[in-house]
Order: structure tokens, then C-alpha cells, then sequence
């Protein structure tokens, strides 16, 4: 439906111009950019779809997103460790940030902040008990899977001997600073990474050809500018945890808690429900 819907929008842009001939209009089909209207929908259904998941998948899928998310983590880690000490080594470093996203995002798996966009779509849209519940669901599981897969993944990192020791200091170094911030702090930076990652998943359908660099381009901005990611987070604040640098009451009082919020208010608030008031009056309107 939404794919027809694109269709139809870009052949009334070829249709507008009486200098294109049956062929060229069909290209310019193809190359027209889909309208919000289309996007939302997209979106939309992916997120019903998601809600319509068995429990073992979205678990199954949220672990193996934890599990891959651990690299940008990693990715950072390695990046530091090979760079001296200077004043744009971070500017450098967090490309190593966007990988574990890559790998999640384009994988398909099921990440806690992308649903904070997608499922919660089909909740502003249907506006009834049944679909809160299933979206409340999908997001009891698919955290709690996410988390246990950045947490065993920090386990891995915490094995004598893994890593050689300039890149053991630079996990240190990443987890420590996890754990530093003040609750404020924490929840209002947390608040624009899920705007940002909300933001991401919503370019996403109209991206293309473009869509790693759209993924590489948002993560890195998130990791330029130390904005918590409450899974990614997890698995530097959980591997701080299992090699003393912090306590599970830190980690969940001015890591895990604040970032969380942060992360809901963010896709939530100002995109799912800004994005779809803009799109609301036009699907009120299809419906009559």
C-alpha cells in the first residue's frame, strides 16, 4: 500500500510536466521522494508487524541486537587505542561508535529505540487498548533482551587476555566515562540521541542508496557529542561494572534510569507524535 502510495505521488510529478513522455515519466517515478504521508505509513506498518511478533522472536531478535550493538562499544575502543593522545582523537574515535548500529539496523534486528518510533505509531493511529498492550509488549521484551545481550557481550571484553593492553585501557577509559555524568545531565543529553535515532529510523524509507551513510552519519553525531544510548551504554556501563569501576547502583541511578527516560522523551515526544500530528489531518482527512 505504502509503496503504491509512493508510486502515485511521483507519477503525478512526472504527470505535472507536459515535457516528459510516457518513459520519462516512469523515471521520474522512480526518483520522486516519498511524500510523509508515505514514510509515516511505512513505518507504521513495520511497526505493526513488529507487534505482531511471537514473544521468542522479538526475544531472540532483541538479544542478537544487544549482542551486535556491544561492537560500537568495541569499534570505539579499537579506534582510541590506535590513535595518540590529542585533541581530535574522540572526533576520530567515534566513527567506531556507528558500527554495532550498522550492523543492527541493516541486520533487522530489533533494537529498543527504533520502536520507540515504530511501535509506538500504530498506538497514536488505532488509539485503543489493544495495541497499547502490544506495544507495551514489544517494549518489556525487546529492552530486556537488548540488555542482557550488551551485558553479556561486556562479559566477553572482561576475559583475561582478550585484548592487548592499550585497548583493555581504552574500555576502561569508555565505560568510565559512561558512568560520570549527573542524573540531569544524563536524561537531557539521552533525550536527543533517542530524537536523533528516532529521527534516523524515520529518513530511513526515503534514504536509499543512501541509508548507510544516513545510519554512519546520525550514530556518529550521537557519539560526537557523548549522548547516552541506554543499550549501547550498557555495554560500557555494564563492563565499568564488572571490572570495579562502578556499582550496579551507579549504573542504574546516573547511567541506565536517566538515559532511559531520556531516550523515550526523545523518540517518543518529538518525533512520533510531532511527525504524526503533521500527518494526522491528511489521514482524517483519506478516511471521511
Amino acid at each position: 500500500m505504502a509503496n503504491q502510495s509512493s508510486r502515485d505521488k511521483a507519477g503525478d510529478v512526472g504527470a505535472a510536466s507536459p515535457h516528459l513522455d510516457s518513459g520519462e515519466r516512469d523515471q521520474a517515478a522512480q526518483h520522486a521522494a516519498p511524500r510523509g504521508l508515505v514514510i509515516h505509513e511505512i513505518i507504521r506498518e513495520d511497526g505493526e508487524l513488529d507487534l505482531s511478533r511471537t514473544a521468542s522472536a522479538l526475544a531472540f531478535s532483541g538479544l542478537a541486537a544487544g549482542l551486535s550493538l556491544g561492537f560500537s562499544f568495541l569499534g570505539e575502543a579499537l579506534l582510541r587505542a590506535s590513535l595518540p593522545p590529542s585533541i581530535w582523537r574522540h572526533t576520530v574515535d567515534s566513527f567506531g561508535y556507528s558500527i554495532g548500529f550498522i550492523i543492527v539496523i541493516l541486520g533487522r534486528q530489533q533494537l529498543f529505540t527504533e520502536s520507540t518510533l515504530t511501535a509506538i505509531l500504530p498506538v497514536v493511529t488505532r488509539l485503543d487498548r489493544k495495541t497499547f498492550t502490544l506495544a507495551g509488549r514489544l517494549w518489556a521484551i525487546v529492552l530486556a533482551a537488548n540488555m542482557v545481550g550488551a551485558w553479556i557481550f561486556a562479559g566477553l571484553l572482561t576475559i583475561p587476555g582478550a585484548f592487548p593492553p592499550p585497548i583493555m585501557q581504552s574500555l576502561h577509559d569508555i565505560a568510565a566515562e559512561t558512568m560520570a555524568g549527573s542524573f540531569t545531565a544524563t536524561m537531557l543529553k539521552a533525550f536527543f540521541a533517542g530524537w536523533l535515532i528516532a529521527l534516523m529510523v524515520w529518513i530511513l524509507p526515503s534514504a536509499r542508496s543512501a541509508r548507510l551513510w544516513t545510519i554512519l552519519i546520525i550514530t556518529y553525531m550521537v557519539a560526537l557529542g557523548h549522548l547516552p544510548h541506554i543499550i549501547a551504554g550498557s555495554a560500557e556501563g555494564g563492563y565499568g561494572v564488572m571490572v570495579g569501576l562502578g556499582t550496579i547502583k551507579t549504573y542504574l541511578l546516573q547511567f541506565a534510569l536517566p538515559t532511559l527516560c531520556g531516550n523515550i522523551l526523545g523518540g517518543v515526544l518529538l518525533v512520533t507524535v510531532l511527525n504524526h500530528g503533521s500527518i494526522a489531518p491528511e489521514m482524517q482527512g483519506r478516511s471521511q
